[in-house]
């Protein structure tokens, strides 16, 4: 049976590079979702009906794109990382304990966010050199919406 990488024409070697940047991005937004959960329960103060409906909506945008990721690497023929030592073991992106008020969830969430992007655009030469226009469009889907969220949390902020 023929490889995958050679079934969707993608070049094998810069195949492997792509899916061990995809399970870094994986392991960050991993530890991103946990830590926008853990902001949505125990937010307090003036803010919080607004900001704990805000993060869940962003971790549930942050759980699909989990599953994309992780189905991402399962289509170019890679294994997805799937367990928490895993991720922490890997993530630039560090489990976030006791915050409750918005300007350090906040933040918090915006440093959590140039990680996210950071990775992402350390992706992109990488799908580029393995010819996978599935794994750039996705990325390249990612960062746009990520800098407009970047832009309204920093307003939020002001």
């Amino acid at each position: 049976m023929k490889k995958v990488t050679e079934i969707l024409g993608l070049k094998e070697k810069e195949t492997a590079q792509v899916v061990d940047k995809l399970n870094e991005l994986l392991a960050n937004y991993q530890v991103y979702y946990q830590n926008l959960r853990g902001f949505h329960w125990n937010i307090k103060g003036a803010t919080f009906f607004e900001l704990h409906a805000k993060f869940e909506e962003l971790y549930n945008d942050a759980v699909e794109k989990i599953d994309a990721i992780a189905e991402r690497i399962l289509t170019v023929g890679g294994a997805p990382l799937h367990t928490f030592e895993d991720y922490l073991a890997i993530s630039t992106v560090k489990p976030a304990k006791n915050l409750t008020d918005a300007e350090t969830t906040v933040s918090t969430t915006l440093d959590n966010i140039a990680v996210l992007i950071k990775l992402e655009r350390q992706a992109i030469p990488l799908a580029q050199a393995a010819e996978d226009e599935g794994t750039l469009t996705m990325l390249t889907e990612y960062i746009s919406e990520q800098e407009k969220l970047v832009w309204m949390l920093r307003a939020y902020m002001k």
